[in-house]
């Protein structure tokens, strides 16, 4: 589609409507189609906490380059109906130029539309579907890929597939409905900017992934064997993930009947010795903190993945927050040395993960690995991606004679394990204190020796430069961790072109800290903006019981379900920069 209009380099859209509109699909469809036309893009969703139908918004941003976090604002919206739209209206920020479509037949734009300025469009979406036989999200998807300047082509391929096992009585009518909206789209072509000319095509096709299905796979090419769990909101996709593939790899998948279950299964499966995970959300989180006390003080390695949701409590199941943090800081009681990590961006769920498992196998400790909802369900587009050469790997103990010490003062802190059936080497694994030979102990000596082991092996261990992404110099910093270093990263990148010297700290390891490493990655920085989606300000605590901060801390922070945006960030360092 032609237009006169200076073509875009990201474009942000998002559809809504009510249970069996089918919004999530028709935006899995233009995401799919961008792909093929070689744009990058992300794909996300907002849904209440039914477990089937009711209202979504399905919210696409396109781009001709990377990006891992939506914009500030969206610049297309498109509503088959406005049926409780106001449940996510406060995700759905409209851009002051914004163009909004929405079907005649659903009547009048709620008041937060109607009061933001964009320009309405009311068009006979639903009576153009049906007079040739096609449903309205598919019309929408021609309409919307064609604003965007997405090729037909690539539009007509993305439904075939999605539609390739339903045969041709469903993808006929659907390809003849987008058809429809490209010709409806015609006519808007000097109202709407499309994206300009995508990145060179590559004769490989990209992936499209979630972050759940990356960490899954992660966990998968890093060797774990075993995982149990049960089904939470919104870490579920590793689950169904992991399956089959384990199944296929000669591992196991069990579905336990609640969380307590879970950790006590894979920990009794590591202590059998398999790699072994299991998934969860903040409320399984809670109910594992004593298993994850009894794998810290028995040394025996697991790999505890929480994808985070609203909380406390049930909270909001299908929405994000990073407020599990110091849950997964200080949860266990007494002093339990374990490992905690995040991952940064879908693309880097995969590497993190294995990473994740690596270093519980290696320093024999559980490990907890921070997600979230918006980057566990997260689609993106990126290009296929070297697996990570990351595994795990434990220290064993040979057959001996007799006399073995599983928990045998050490150097490095860590002593080799015997597995099940090792000649030589019976022991007794369990929550309680104990001397080098396994045997509960309540003596002073053994429990401060022991307490020392365990700190001393995380404290020891050379963790290189994966701790975090560091760039930049300059005398102001921002710091983030988890899923907003993608926000982050995209509004120091627009600082910088504006004439700014900054320096920027995504953590991926949190405990333990790394206090010489970041106060390097300090050093000289005299202001420091710290960014987090959560309403108190848990990872300024954190931030401030681990390192010495700069004179001068700000911070940015709000409660989910609204994610941190790259706008916000880059105000926040524009305005403090000239205050300065």
């Amino acid at each position: 589609m032609s237009t006169g209009m200076k073509r875009r380099n990201s474009l942000s859209l998002a559809i809504s409507g009510s249970g069996g509109a089918g919004v999530m699909t028709a935006a899995g469809v233009l995401l799919a189609a961008a792909a093929r036309a070689g744009f990058f893009g992300l794909q996300t969703r907002s849904v209440g906490p039914q477990i089937r139908g009711g209202e979504a918004a399905a919210m696409v941003r396109l781009a001709t380059f990377p990006v891992h976090a939506h914009a500030g604002a969206f610049d297309l919206l498109l509503a088959v109906d406005w049926r409780n739209f106001s449940r996510f209206s406060g995700e759905i920020a409209l851009a002051p130029d914004a163009l909004v479509i929405m079907d005649e037949a659903s009547g009048e734009p709620p008041a937060e539309i109607a009061r933001t300025g964009a320009r309405l469009l009311s068009l006979p979406l639903a009576a153009q579907a049906r007079e040739i036989g096609g449903r309205v999200n598919m019309l929408a998807v021609g309409l919307l890929g064609a604003l965007a300047g997405l090729p037909q082509e690539a539009l007509e391929e993305a439904i075939a597939r999605r539609f390739a096992a339903k045969g041709e009585d469903v993808i006929a009518p659907s390809i003849a409905a987008m058809r429809r909206g490209r010709a409806m789209a015609a006519q808007l072509a000097e109202r709407f900017a499309p994206l300009a000319s995508p990145r060179e095509k590559t004769d490989e096709e990209p992936w499209i992934i979630n972050g759940n299905e990356a960490a899954a796979l992660g966990a998968l090419t890093a060797g774990v064997k075993f995982a149990a769990a049960y089904p939470i909101t919104p870490a579920t996709e590793i689950l169904e993930w992991l399956s089959p593939a384990l199944s296929g790899a000669g591992g196991m998948l069990v579905q336990a009947e609640d969380e307590l279950a879970s950790i006590n299964m894979i920990i009794g499966a590591s202590f059998g010795g398999a790699p072994s995970l299991t998934a969860t959300s903040g409320p399984g989180l809670s109910l594992m903190q004593e298993g994850i006390g009894l794998a810290a003080a028995a040394e025996v390695p697991v790999t505890v993945i929480d994808v985070q949701r609203g909380g406390p409590s049930t909270g909001i199941p299908t929405k994000s927050e990073q407020t599990d943090l110091e849950a997964a800081l200080c949860g266990p009681h007494g002093e339990a040395a374990h490992l905690v990590t995040a991952p940064t961006c879908v693309a880097d769920c995969l590497n993190t993960t294995a990473w994740t498992v690596h270093l519980a196998e290696a320093l024999q400790a559980p490990a907890i690995m921070l997600s979230d909802q918006m980057m566990g369900q997260m689609k993106t587009i990126m290009p296929r991606p070297q697996l990570p050469r990351w595994r795990a790997e434990r220290l064993l103990q040979e057959p001996c004679e007799g006399g073995y010490e599983r928990y045998r003062l050490t150097k490095s802190g860590i002593s080799p394990m015997a597995l099940p059936g090792t000649q030589g080497c019976l022991y007794t694994a369990d929550g309680l204190e104990h001397g080098e030979n396994a045997i509960p102990s309540t003596r002073v000596e053994d429990h401060a020796a022991q307490l020392a082991k365990r700190a001393a092996k995380l404290a020891l261990h050379d963790f290189g430069d994966l701790w975090a992404d560091v760039s930049g110099s300059g005398s102001m910093a921002v710091i983030c961790w988890g899923s907003t270093a993608g926000a982050m990263d995209e509004a120091v990148r627009q600082a910088r072109r504006a004439g700014m010297e900054l320096r920027a700290i995504a953590l991926r390891l949190l405990m333990p800290p790394q206090v010489e490493k970041m106060a390097a990655a300090l050093e000289g920085a005299s202001r420091l903006l710290v960014v987090e989606n959560s309403f108190s300000g848990q990872f300024l605590r954190y931030l401030r019981a681990h390192f010495d901060l700069p004179a001068k801390v700000r911070s940015l922070r709000h409660a989910g379900p609204r994610p941190i945006s790259a706008a916000e960030i880059f105000k926040a360092l524009a305005d403090w920069q000239q205050e300065a």
